[in-house]
């Protein structure tokens, strides 16, 4: 197989017109789209329909370039917004092409590769809970075997985007005398991701089942995986899940690799993720390397003792602008700083995903 992968600006949530050019010009064929991730211009809550605006517009332009129909691409291309753009963070897609057949090179270089898998749907009581943890970490599985990975080292981004409480899904649990893990709208997206991170922990076994337990979720949040980025939203009640790594039976010319940030201004573990692709960065990413860059993926979140290194931070007090949007806004400028690009993908709530007030950052980049 032969993975690549795209990146597109976007002038709105439903602005399509870069894939559109890209698919016109035969860059890739619009059949062969095995995942999209992007950043929307929303507020990343419960409230944020630009996620589902921009997967029903890319929806539709691969149906009308491929001839599949929509209801084939909502079942095999999960296509996942983090939504929030805050700051100077460019909305954007990054777009995952595996085209079928061929091997790796044979030499034992190991390519850029991308595993997807669908769960089923939680039921409203089932959301947040040990259920929940053990779906997302049976969907990860098939995804890292759908990517071709056999050595867990060889994972180095893990992205599921699962559902949300709503009004109407606590009414129908409690009309079926039925309880919910939580009856605040918001507070379910953090429980959300964390069944998802811990799902992905056990997955790349990073995280023992046996260390996972209802006390657990969004509480121990010394029980984490380094490899996992998870988004809630009320577009879908399932996971939907992405692996990126590298795997010997890819041909692809990229390369991908990850280190993990200790906290939010922790500008040298992006350049340790930038080296380790091979990327020349001592300040900032070297002119010659810039065009070898694909995207940066990053999970953040703030230092939930209030502090970052030694110094007060007030994002968790802030009763007008949510902790998540500040976060995003500060991250995507650090990483920014490093590559010279603000077009990359930062995501905020990172409950047992890296340690706390830190997260995973991935480098995608062609290979020299």
């Amino acid at each position: 197989m032969k993975v690549t992968a795209f990146k597109v600006g976007m002038g709105a949530p439903d602005d399509v017109s870069e894939a559109r050019r890209l698919l016109d010009a035969g860059a890739f064929q619009a059949q062969h789209v095995a995942a999209i991730l992007g950043k929307t211009e929303g507020n990343g809550g419960v409230n944020d329909y630009t996620r589902a605006l921009a997967t029903q517009c890319f929806q539709l332009l691969i149906a009308e370039k491929s001839g599949l129909t929509m209801s084939d691409i909502a079942k095999k291309v999960p296509i996942i917004w983090s939504g929030g753009t805050e700051g100077l963070m460019s909305p954007h897609a990054t777009i995952f092409v595996k085209e079928p057949g061929g091997d790796g090179a044979g030499n034992g270089e190991k390519g850029f590769t991308v595993g997807t898998a669908y769960t089923r749907d939680m039921t409203p009581e089932e959301f947040g809970t040990m259920p929940h943890v053990l779906s997302a970490a049976e969907g990860v599985r098939a995804a890292i075997q759908d990517a071709g990975i056999d050595d867990p080292s060889d994972i180095h981004f893990v992205q599921i985007k699962t559902g949300a409480l709503t009004t109407e899904r606590i009414k129908d649990a409690y009309a079926r005398n039925r309880g919910v893990v939580t009856t605040d709208t918001y507070k379910s997206m953090s429980y959300a991701r964390s069944v998802a991170a811990l799902g992905i922990g056990m997955a790349t076994g990073e995280i023992e089942e046996g260390d996972v337990g209802e006390e657990v979720i969004g509480q121990d949040l010394a029980v984490f995986s380094n490899v996992a980025s998870a988004s809630s939203g009320i577009e879908l009640m399932n996971c939907e899940i992405i692996v990126l790594g590298n795997s010997p039976r890819s041909a692809s010319d990229l390369i991908i690799d990850h280190a993990v940030m200790k906290d939010a201004i922790d500008a040298a573990a992006v350049r340790q993720a930038l080296r380790k692709v091979g990327l020349q960065v001592d300040g900032e990413l070297s002119a010659q390397d810039q065009d070898r860059l694909v995207n940066v993926f990053v999970k953040c979140e703030p230092d939930p003792s209030g502090d970052t290194r030694g110094r007060r931070h007030v994002m968790f007090e802030d009763s007008d602008i949510n902790y998540t949007r500040h976060i995003r806004g500060a991250v995507n400028a650090v990483v920014a700083s490093v590559t010279g690009d603000t077009m990359c993908y930062v995501s905020a709530g990172a409950e047992h995903q890296g340690p706390p007030s830190g997260g995973v950052v991935a480098a995608l980049a062609r290979k020299s």
